[in-house]
Order: C-alpha cells, then structure tokens, then sequence
C-alpha cells in the first residue's frame, strides 16, 4: 500500500544567532554581513494567496504561504508518512472514535494556548454553514468534536472514516488562534462577511509568523523565535507576485529572487546553462487537465466531450511543448496516489474517430467556445488545442486571465473549457477524486467541470466509509472507470514539480503536493 502523502509543504525558514544591538552596528560598521543563518529569503510566486484564512482558500499560492504560519494535528514527513503534530499521538478506539492528545506547552503568535477547545472551535468552525469554508469537504464525516481534557480531543465521524488522519494533515486542518476565530464571528454578527478576519489577522503555532502584506505585491513572514520546536534556519521570507515567467527568471539570475515557482519546462535549460542557478526537479502528486464546463451545451453532451478527448494528442503536447519531462495522464489519479490503478481503460488518441463521432451526434458542422487559462505553460497548450480542434470544425477562443479572476471565473461556472490542475496533497484517492467529481463540491471546492453523476456519487460515498481497504480501492477503480467514459476532463499529463533556485542555497525540499518545505533552506 502506498504511503499516503499530505500536502503539508511547509515553506519555513529562520534560526539566527541571537546577537545584541552591539554587534549589529559593528557588523554594519565592518560591513559584515553577520551570520548567515539570519539570511532573507525572497521567494517569487505567479500569484499571491487569495486568502490567509485556512477555512478560506484551497489554492496552491495560497496554501504555499499558510503552511508556513500555521500547523496540523497530523502532518506528512519527508518520507511521506503520516505522523503526529500539534498532535503528542492519535489512535482510533473504535469504528467511528478517534483519541488525539495534544502537546502541551504550545502557543499562538499571539501568545494564546494551543489546546483541546482550540482543537474544538477550528473543527467546528470549518464545518459550520454560516461561515461557508469551501474547505468543509474534508470534513464532513465528523460528527462532533469532543472536548475530554485541556489535552485530549475525541473526534467521532457519522460512519467509518479511515481517511481522517490524512484529511486532518491537509492544510485546512491548520490551527488557528481561537482568539482570532471569535473575532471572526464577532465581525460575522456585527454585520461582516465570513472569513474575513483570519485573513486580515492569520495566526498560527508554525515556525513563521505573519507579518505585512503589501496587496498584489507581496507578503513577508518572520521566524517564529518562540517556536516549540526546532525553530526554522532563515529568519524572513518575502512572497512576491510575479505573474510573467520571463521576469521570474531575470529576478533569478539576477538575484533578487533566491527561488522562483514556477518555472516552465521550456525555460528549465537556460536557468541551468546560467551561473549560479538551476532547477530543482521533484516529483509531484499532480494531473493537469482540460476541463469542460458539463452545465453548457455542448459540453453537457458526453460524446462532444469524448471526441475531444480523442482529437488531443497528449504525447504531442509533452514532446513539443514541456521539453519531454512530464508524464502522459490516462487516468484521474496520479500514479503516486493510493488508489491509481493501470488497469483501467483511458479514452485514446484518434482523429478519425472524433471526427465520425461528431459527425454522426450533428455536430459534423462544429461550434465555438472558449478556454480560459492562467498562466503561459498553459496558454501554450490551449494554442495546441485550438488548432488540433480546428481540424472538427471547432474554433477555441482562448482567454487568459489573472490566477485570481480565474479562480472566481471558474467557480462560478462561467466558463466553457478551461485548463486546470489538482494535486491530491494526502496521496490518498479521496482527495484526488471526491473534491473533484462528487456533485456535493461544485464549484470552488473542486469540481469545476460542474460533473453530476449518480453512480460515481455514490461510489466515492461508499468508499470513503469502506473498512476494507482491497474494497475501498475496487470502489474508486469503478469510479475511475466511469469518469473516464463520461470525460468530463481531459487528464493531459502528471508534471514535475519546477523550482529555480540560487546554487548556494541548501536544504531544499518540494512536497509531491509541490508545496516547497524552506524551514531548512540555507547558505
């Protein structure tokens, strides 16, 4: 059984040598930079998050500047094994119980305790309907959270859930003050909008604090020197937005930037062939897509979608377009992911068929739609779609967008065609198919595509109360099986995960989740 992997990616940095205000004049004086575990790091994103609020965003910018403030009760270490975390240890008692005792001694940024009602009000607080989260999902099998002592925690689901340790290590199983969580709710009935105030104030126990965001520029984190654990090598991290790939790298090679993500597979040479920098290159937990909108006609027509599957060339669009470094995508799931099977039957690359399948359902004349894309990786590979369709009479009008009106476009289901991609962050099939395909998370949760079928409804409800593992698996193969067939996607490929980095820069790690792990980044 593959581990399960969790999206806990953590970007953290810090510990200097404690100095006093002497030293530093006489560094600045001698112009010493002083000791290098003090060192900034600048790290250049496409975007910055949408939110700070854990409960509030599921996007990867986002998640990559949380994971560095906030922490879990289970997370994923290194070898991708679930281990304990906020958590002193967890077991389960029974069927539907889970034990969690916490560790004592930990404290907020804002110097608030860490304990079993803080446990209770983020549980409780994620799945409340007034509030909204779009993160709920993941926990909607809980059926209360119970408070046994300051340092324990029972947690009982509606039905067996063997998927709850690696949802409680998802990101939106961070810890937020419970302090910042009443102001929320205050704000919430003093008129305000949900999941306001832990993105205006985000507090956490991780090795990070917050501490300015400048909006559409960028967001700067410092070490956490109270932090409970080994505190983490840099002691600040500036996230910048920097949305063109070309300006990414000339930060890069210039160094203003000490990382950029991410970096385009045709732009992977010339960061190696330049002094100084080269591209880190992890494997990942990714499917990247081409999504339908299966709401708007003719989308809504199984056979439209199945030709167009059939008249992309995958294979062509990883030689050509990606420099050959990523893998083809047959299936939903990422062969790194618990659940990913070879023995299901992909929908293959014909022309010729697509052609007389259209042809034969009155669609021989062809249409128009658009595809909405957000960065140039993938506007690239909707120029290959647009003239591959043009063969089916079928004109694709590309769209590119912000990443943050093409989160809100694509949610809103405003869009016909669009370039996606989900990383399956626990490495556990139920994130990578039940956000994705159950209708229950139309939308911002995960399924965009607007996918409503019965069937596969109910085969991912089932599994995830199967006990029985072999079980659990043959439901998610049947689910798979479907989706293929009803081809509300197009899976294109399984990428690698792309990071350019300064070559004096050591302690690098980048999750399957491809959330970058920089607690230990150093000179």
């Amino acid at each position: 059984m593959k581990k399960l992997y969790m999206l806990l990616f953590t970007l953290l940095f810090v510990l200097a040598a404690c100095t006093d205000d002497s030293d530093v004049e006489e560094n600045a004086d001698s112009g010493e930079s002083g000791d290098e575990s003090t060192e900034e790091i600048n790290f250049s994103l496409l975007a910055l998050p949408s939110s700070l609020d854990p409960h509030a965003a599921n996007d990867g910018y986002s998640l990559y500047v949380m994971t560095n403030i906030y922490e879990t009760l289970v997370k994923l270490n290194q070898d991708l094994e679930l281990e304990p975390g906020l958590a002193e240890s967890y077991e389960q008692l029974d069927d539907t119980t889970w034990e969690f005792k916490l560790r004592e001694g930990i404290k907020f940024h804002d110097g608030s305790d860490f304990n079993a009602e803080v446990v209770k009000a983020n549980l409780d607080r994620v799945r409340d309907a007034e509030v909204g989260s779009p993160l709920e999902f993941l926990f909607t099998e809980i059926a209360e959270v119970e408070v046994i002592d300051d340092y324990t925690v029972h947690i009982t689901t509606n039905e067996p859930f063997a998927a709850l340790p690696s949802h409680l290590a998802h990101p939106g199983g961070n810890m937020i003050s419970k302090e910042v969580i009443d102001a929320d709710y205050q704000q919430m009935e003093d008129g305000g909008d949900p999941l306001t105030e832990v993105n205006r104030t985000p507090v956490g126990t991780g090795f990070f604090k917050f501490e300015e965001i400048s909006e559409g520029d960028h967001i700067t984190l410092v070490r956490n020197d109270d932090y409970w654990g080994e505190p983490a090598e840099p002691s600040q991290v500036t996230f910048k937005a920097v949305p063109e790939d070309g300006t990414r790298i000339a930060e890069l090679t210039t160094g203003d930037a000490d990382l950029i993500y991410p970096v385009n597979p045709s732009d992977v040479a010339q960061i190696d062939s330049t002094d100084g920098t080269h591209v880190e290159q992890n494997q990942s937990a990714n499917m990247t897509y081409m999504g339908f909108n299966t709401e708007k006609e003719p989308f809504n027509d199984p056979v439209v979608r199945q030709a167009v599957a059939m008249a992309i060339d995958k294979n062509a669009i990883i030689d050509e377009m990606l420099e050959g470094i990523p893998s083809v995508a047959e299936t939903p799931l990422n062969p790194t992911v618990h659940g990913y099977s070879d023995e299901l039957n992909p929908i293959e690359y014909n022309k010729e068929e697509a052609a007389r399948l259209l042809e034969e359902n009155g669609y021989g004349d062809g249409f128009t739609a658009e595809i909405v894309v957000n960065d140039r990786t993938n506007a690239d590979i909707a120029t290959y779609i647009q003239e591959e369709l043009s063969d089916l009479n079928i004109n694709i009008e590309i769209n590119q967008m912000e990443s943050a009106a093409y989160q809100e476009f694509t949610a809103e289901g405003q869009h016909d065609i669009f370039m996606g991609s989900w990383g399956t962050v626990t490495l556990d099939a139920d994130y990578g198919l039940y956000p994705m395909f159950h209708s229950d998370n139309i939308g911002a949760p995960g399924n965009r595509t607007r996918f409503h079928n019965d069937e596969v409804n109910q085969l991912l409800d089932d599994a995830r109360t199967e006990q029985d593992e072999n079980t659990r698996m043959e439901l998610y193969k049947e689910a798979q099986q479907i989706i293929i067939d009803e081809a509300p996607l197009v899976p294109i490929y399984h990428s690698v995960l792309l990071a350019g980095i300064q070559e004096d820069l050591s302690g690098y790690y980048q999750y399957p989740s491809s959330f970058p792990y920089l607690k230990d980044l150093q000179r």
